[in-house]
């Protein structure tokens, strides 16, 4: 089977293995997801909620078993959309799609206005409660990150490949060192010295099942985006085995290692309740323990994560929007499946994306609850991707042929292993829907998808009808476009 599936080639095969992993790796990012949601498992069930860490990842390996088999038999760029197109038929491709665009839209400027910008003017020695500021780094940010991009995927990959020491470094190092220093200094910390026992305790009248949600959220608003090593299936060398090796692999390391850091840092918590109050409970842990120096270098090692997070996301969100655009699935098709034939990179398609982001940063900035509403979306977002995916997987999955050879097999395993996932994904979506706390997020997403609809009903509808837009389509089929 050719792994063009009657595209035209406009892409080199330049990502080799390792690119790979740091970019499923990087769009992870245990360091911006553990920095992010550490605060929320520490208030809302106290320091017991990092045995939850291994739950989630548990989930999400069992999903990425699923996915990884379909990377390898459909080793193409927009990952979920061609999978479930594919699967199913272009229009459940479509909703899929359009959630990914939505997913990259809303997270990705997200993570830089509530991450990475407060983190680099702490490291600077900047205001980080000004506004205008903060709005400044983000936009910076962003723009830096998607001219990498634009210049050359390799580009993007040798700062994602950097961004796996950092991470490593960054998070996973500095636990053990604190880790360390805390059992040197075990007879006698501020609250009294609970060692290993501190992490059976929970927020006192909490309420148990609340509680358990909110512990959990850490390691399910964090091990999510591992498919992005899939949206670059068609940059990769030998997509069939390199993609879902590298996703699965991901899983893992950030499994292991984000369940290792969290432990780390919580034993050596020195007082829960400064620590709870701090809106950067990590740094309050490090500086401790380190002193303000050593932290600075700590926070700045995370400053540099984050930006490879946003490097290959906009990486991954370009992909996506290219190859819903080559279908013919999206406003301006034409343009936005246009590969400049000098960089090899999907500059319209990259630029839309910034737009978008920038869009709706400043409208996030303008009003600040209706930006948390929205970020807030995102944790729901990707797991209903994955559980539309995984549902056209289970519905069609005695239809697929085996993969070539080289690719990722289940085999026997393959219906257990989906239906577990499933489970687990239906659960995650019940946690992120039902408490009344996520009511306005649902309510976001509920209005992306209408309108997605008013697109669908306005013209994609007669074009899928006559043969001019989905996958096999004239669109599909037409030869590459340059800029």
């Amino acid at each position: 089977m050719s792994d063009n599936f009657g595209y035209a080639t406009q892409f080199p095969r330049v990502l080799c293995r390792f690119a790979l992993f740091a970019v499923a790796f990087s769009i992870v990012s245990i360091t911006t997801g553990i920095f992010l949601n550490y605060s929320y498992g520490l208030t809302t069930m106290g320091p017991a909620a990092v045995w939850l860490w291994p739950v989630a990842a548990t989930g999400q390996f069992l999903v990425v078993l699923v996915l990884a088999e379909l990377a390898g038999h459909y080793p193409l760029a927009g990952a979920n959309y061609q999978w479930s197109a594919r699967l199913v038929g272009s229009r459940f491709g479509y909703l899929v799609g359009a959630l990914g665009v939505l997913y990259g839209a809303v997270g990705l400027p997200g993570i830089a206005l509530l991450g990475l910008a407060p983190l680099t003017a702490t490291v600077l020695g900047l205001d980080a409660g000004d506004t205008r500021l903060l709005l400044f780094i983000a936009i910076l940010a962003l723009v830096i990150a998607y001219l990498i991009n634009i210049v050359r995927v390799q580009l993007a990959a040798r700062v994602n490949n950097v961004a796996v020491f950092a991470e490593i470094i960054g998070t996973v190092v500095l636990s053990v060192v604190v880790f360390v220093l805390w059992v040197q200094g075990s007879g006698g910390t501020p609250d009294g010295g609970h060692g290993l026992g501190f992490l059976a305790t929970t927020v006192p009248g909490a309420v148990f099942p609340d509680a358990l949600v909110g512990g959990a959220l850490v390691g399910i608003f964090t091990l999510v985006g591992f498919e992005a090593a899939a949206d670059m299936a068609e940059e990769a060398v030998d997509a069939r085995r390199t993609v879902p090796r590298a996703m699965i692999l991901s899983v893992v390391v950030s499994g292991v290692l984000g369940w290792a850091a969290l432990i780390g840092f919580t034993v050596a918590i020195p007082d829960l309740a400064s620590v709870s109050a701090s809106p950067v409970p990590l740094a309050a842990i490090a500086e401790y323990w380190l002193g303000p120096v050593l932290t600075k270098v700590f926070l700045a090692i995370m400053v540099f994560s984050m930006f490879a997070l946003v490097v290959v996301a906009a990486a991954s969100n370009s992909r996506l929007i290219f190859a819903m655009a080559r279908d013919g699935m999206l406003p301006f098709s034409k343009a936005l499946r246009r590969v400049n034939p000098r960089t090899s990179t999907p500059v319209p398609a990259l630029v839309t994306s910034l737009v978008v982001c920038l869009v709706l940063l400043a409208y996030g900035t303008a009003d600040g609850n209706a930006f948390a509403v929205l970020v807030g979306a995102t944790a729901l977002v990707p797991y209903l991707v994955y559980v539309l995916t995984l549902g056209g997987y289970l519905a069609k999955r005695r239809s697929i042929v085996a993969a070539a050879e080289g690719g990722f097999r289940l085999g026997a395993a393959a219906l257990p292993v989906a239906v577990l996932a499933m489970l687990w994904l239906v659960a995650v979506i019940a946690a992120l829907t039902l408490p009344e706390d996520f009511r306005s997020a649902d309510y976001v997403v509920l209005g992306a998808l209408a309108l997605a609809g008013l697109w669908y009903v306005a013209a994609l509808r007669r074009r899928l009808a006559d043969g001019t837009a989905g996958i096999g389509s004239a669109a599909a089929n037409e030869k590459a476009e340059v800029a």
